[in-house]
């Protein structure tokens, strides 16, 4: 059973930064790519960022693009979203998600964690 468990969500000010982290476990995390979303209320759950298996291919909202970086760690079966100059817009709460390649989890992602709240103060 795959498992996604979301962490560091928190409370920041307007262009303060933060490091969100997702563990996964269930399968060989090495082989799928991985992803975030978020929502904020009464918004639909949008795309933020993608990472390809090996790591070598990334993918980004263009309202994210240049603020944040997602990478992993695959002997940690981790992957991470570093959110910098962080805007009240930003606020949501953040999912990530993982499937077979970098376009299905920017799409249509197999599996979903619980989420973490993000909360921006301006």
């Amino acid at each position: 059973q795959v498992q996604l468990v979301e962490s560091g969500g928190g409370l920041v000010q307007a262009g303060g930064s933060l490091r969100l982290s997702c563990k996964a476990s269930g399968r060989t995390f090495s082989s799928y790519a991985m992803g975030w979303f978020r929502q904020a209320p009464g918004k639909e759950r949008e795309f933020v960022a993608a990472i390809s298996w090996s790591g070598s291919s990334t993918g980004y909202a263009d309202s994210v693009e240049g603020r944040f970086t997602i990478s992993r760690d695959n002997a940690k079966n981790t992957v991470y979203l570093q959110m910098n100059t962080l805007h009240p817009e930003d606020a949501a709460v953040y999912h990530c998600a993982q499937a077979g390649t970098l376009v299905r989890v920017s799409t249509t992602p197999d599996y979903w964690g619980q989420g973490t709240q993000v909360t921006v103060s301006s």
